[in-house]
């Protein structure tokens, strides 16, 4: 910069420039945008591929008064794009909302005079007054005349302050803790430091679990086989001259069988679960964090603010020489306890010793750019400092281990030192600090304190099989250090500056070796964390300063403290209350036990689904009309809905399933082939039987009435007896067999003795057995009472469904047991290869 440029810049900006320069978008305006807008979000939540096949069908059904029938059809599909399109309006508003910058004025030199502006006021090419205090409001260097030392550990995760020099570049959103000087604002707004990191943080990133993913795959799946199998049976009904009315009931009973209900049933799990890890001092955020946790095998964080509180603590006084311990505590707390601008050292010492009240002459703070604080009393010249900032003037040299034993165990190491001449100045003629020769006196060691249960937290993930990583911007030593005192086995640590030009290959195979990284970047956080996750780990990143947004959004599982900064607590999945991650492990069970009760919900679901498939096509295949009402499929809430509701919440905490679909196969298809079997049977005999003369003792028009009015079905006056009675017997009978076959299928899955123990072993949770034989009196109740039995399109004190039904129970049970225990459909279909 030439002599002219110079003071063209200490001068700063006219007005007019400055208004000139913002007024061409060269101003320091605050980063907008970066998330989906409203309609958007609500575009894609209601009208989602699934919810408009539920709304075409549900206005069919209102057009010909089906009251009942649509909000059963696409009642669910609502309820489920509501909360889906709350939670995501709920995180668009915390992400836009987000600044890394305070919005308080700033000083700025405009027309050769100092004056105060709001941030967003500033403009490229200002000059900016900087004290201590102050938050850097945009990027560039130091001018002369001016030297600062500035906090940049919201940024880097380097816990000491950084002495800016003439020239030097200024950072966003650092903070200026001492000194005084000029900033030449080189980039504002969005092409900041701050800029660019608040526009990545509010990027929505959010990941579908792996349960979402596979419940999404299988509704599509069903979906798929539904629609072609509703094609092949409405072609079946457009032949036999099907009404309208006929053709869009029976398309509801087949859009029945797409499991809409496993979307609202994680949703209502994940609140619950969000609400039960709320208690234990973590809030959700985003609640398919809840499962997310439950899948994690390795835990990043950083290590300020997260492993430890960012104070210090005393762990060891050492007297040199001849001084007694006594004596070298008693300076040390002296020293503490007078020190006009104490500094976390001071802090640190003053909670752990006692000091005496000294008259005080005069005092040097402590300056990272002298790395060593003293005072001067009546008595006495003190000196407190980093052991190699006062070798030079001490009278003799100290033993070289005494120091780098400690500095190896990650504790920092300051020496106290008595000057020779009592009453020593502290100051050159001019004022400068200057050391005088000293005498040494003693050292103390101080660590960064952990915060509580760190270690028993550490211990308790690795026993579970969950991985520990360390990404800090301190030096690698003293992060290593603090590793191994939390419990981890720090290894050799890899500076950041190590990971750069490396490929991608290179960086994995690091990454999976180390466990300890220093004086890393957010950038570099990000790139461990996404090397993480191309080598399959389920990743969860700690941390508290902005220099961790990055790898939060990027991680499967973003974790905050409380305590850190807005901007990191705005884009975690999870806020650690207490500012503590020992909540986690117990996180991760409560997880864990909604995923187990999810998916054994997924196998009552699906083999729901499979088996009335099954029997849809079976009896249709056989020409003997259609097996379901719209009204029918109403017993999914007896069946399905209230069971899995309970499962859900009833479920223990175990590892997530990585071979769910092999699990799901082994179960839901012999369930389902067996029970369609017998269900298929149990129709064709009534139907068979009852169209053959077995009647029930009504009139052909009371039968008929009876079954348009319960079912909805108009046949009209002409409609043939037999076929009127046989298919609501037949109904009738297939629905009841349902129901207790469902019932009968959660013992299987939970069963109270060994006599359902076919597929798992018995468990000691009573809750399951009771709530089958709550739902079984439930189920009796409706088909004694002709309010409901004629809600549900049934009819009551049939003495053919009375005759069939139990004995198929019977078989079914007998014939699913042996399936189970001795594998014979597994066998048969190849299933068992499945899950090895």
């Amino acid at each position: 910069m030439s002599v002219g440029e110079q003071a063209v810049v200490v001068e700063g900006l006219s007005s007019a420039e400055a208004a000139h320069r913002l007024r061409h978008g060269e101003g320091n305006t605050p980063v907008k945008g970066g998330s989906r807008s409203y309609a958007e979000i609500l575009r894609t939540n209601v009208f989602s591929f699934f919810n408009i096949i539920l709304f075409v069908i549900g206005v069919a059904l209102l057009a010909l008064q089906r009251y009942s029938d649509a909000l059963i059809s696409v009642g669910l599909g609502l309820i489920n794009a509501v909360i889906s399109a709350a939670q995501e309006i709920r995180a668009k508003r915390k992400l836009d909302g987000l600044q890394l910058l305070d919005r308080g004025a700033v000083v700025v030199i405009r027309d050769g005079a100092e004056q105060e502006i709001e941030p967003e006021l500033v403009v490229r090419g200002d000059v900016l007054r900087v004290r201590a205090g102050d938050q850097i409001v945009v990027d560039g260097p130091m001018l002369d005349g001016g030297r600062i030392e500035a906090d940049e550990s919201l940024l880097t995760g380097e816990s000491d302050p950084v002495t800016k020099e003439p020239g030097d570049d200024l950072r966003s959103g650092s903070l200026c803790v001492s000194g005084d000087g000029h900033q030449l604002a080189r980039d504002v707004g969005r092409n900041s430091y701050a800029g660019r990191l608040t526009a990545e943080a509010r990027r929505s990133t959010t990941d579908k679990t792996p349960l979402q993913r596979r419940i999404e795959f299988t509704v599509r799946l069903v979906m798929v086989l539904t629609t072609l199998m509703s094609g092949a049976i409405l072609a079946q009904a457009a032949i036999e001259g099907f009404t309208l009315l006929r053709v869009v009931q029976i398309t509801a009973v087949l859009s029945g069988l797409v499991p809409y209900g496993l979307f609202f049933l994680i949703a209502l799990a994940y609140t619950a679960g969000a609400v039960r890890i709320g208690r234990q001092g973590a809030l959700v955020q985003q609640v398919n964090a809840v499962e997310s946790v439950s899948n994690v095998d390795v835990v990043c964080t950083d290590k300020t603010g997260t492993l430890t509180t960012g104070n210090l603590a005393v762990d060891e006084i050492l007297p040199i020489g001849e001084h007694e311990y006594a004596e070298v505590a008693d300076a040390l707390g002296g020293i503490a306890h007078n020190a006009t601008t104490p500094n976390l050292t001071a802090l640190a010492i003053a909670a752990e010793l006692a000091g005496p009240i000294w008259e005080i002459r005069d005092e040097v703070p402590f300056a990272s750019s002298l790395r060593w604080s003293g005072l001067v009393t009546d008595e006495d010249t003190w000196v407190l400092g980093a052991p190699d900032a006062l070798a030079a003037r001490l009278r003799k040299p100290l033993p070289a281990d005494l120091v780098t034993e400690r500095t190896r165990r990650g504790l920092r190491v300051l020496l106290l030192a008595r000057a020779q001449d009592t009453g020593a100045p502290l100051r050159d003629p001019e004022g400068r600090p200057e050391l005088p020769m000293l005498e040494p006196y003693g050292l103390v060691a101080l660590g960064d304190e952990l915060r509580p249960a760190v270690a028993d937290t550490v211990r308790r993930f690795r026993s579970s099989g969950v991985d520990l990583k360390v990404l800090s911007g301190d030096d690698p030593r003293t992060v290593a250090a603090i590793a191994d005192r939390a419990g981890m086995d720090a290894g050799e640590p890899v500076p950041g500056a190590d990971l750069d030009g490396l490929d991608d290959a290179a960086l994995d195979a690091v990454v999976a070796r180390t466990t300890v990284f220093g004086r890393v970047a957010p950038e570099h956080k990000e790139r461990i964390v996404r090397s993480l996750r191309r080598q399959g780990r389920y990743v969860a990143m700690i941390g508290d300063g902005v220099n961790d947004a990055r790898a939060l959004k990027q991680a499967h599982v973003g974790v905050a403290m409380r305590s850190g900064s807005p901007v990191t607590r705005d884009v975690a999945d999870i806020v650690l209350v207490d500012d503590s991650f020992a909540v986690l492990p117990p996180a991760q069970e409560e997880g864990r036990r909604i995923i187990n009760g999810i998916g054994m919900s997924l196998y009552v679901f699906l083999a729901r689904v499979a088996s009335q498939g099954l029997v849809i096509l079976a009896v249709t295949m056989l020409g003997l009309g259609f097996p379901y009402s719209p009204t029918q499929v109403g017993l999914t809430l007896f069946t399905v809905g209230v069971p899995t509701f309970f499962l859900t919440f009833w479920a223990k905490p175990v590892p997530p399933d990585k071979r769910l679909f092999a699990s799901m196969a082994r179960f839901v298809l012999p369930t389902s082939i067996v029970t369609a079997g017998v269900a298929t049977t149990v129709y064709t005999a009534l139907y068979e039987a009852i169209s053959h003369g077995f009647s029930s003792g009504r009139t052909p028009a009371e039968v008929i009435d009876e079954f348009e009015r319960y079912t909805g079905l108009q046949y009209g006056v002409d409609t043939d007896f037999a076929t009127a009675s046989a298919t609501i017997a037949a109904q009738t009978g297939l629905s009841t067999f349902f129901c207790f076959a469902s019932f009968i299928m959660i013992l299987f899955l939970a069963p109270p003795n060994r006599l359902f123990a076919a597929w798992t072993p018995p468990t000691d949770d009573r809750r399951p057995a009771l709530l089958v034989a709550g739902l079984i009196v439930v189920f009796l109740v409706v088909i004694n009472v002709p309010v409901l039995w004629s809600y549900f399109g049934l009819i009551g004190h049939a003495r053919p469904v009375a005759a069939i039904v139990p004995p198929a129970l019977l078989i079914w049970f007998l014939a699913l047991t042996a399936a189970f225990r001795f594998k014979l459909l597994d066998r048969a279909l190849g299933v068992h290869n499945l899950h090895r």
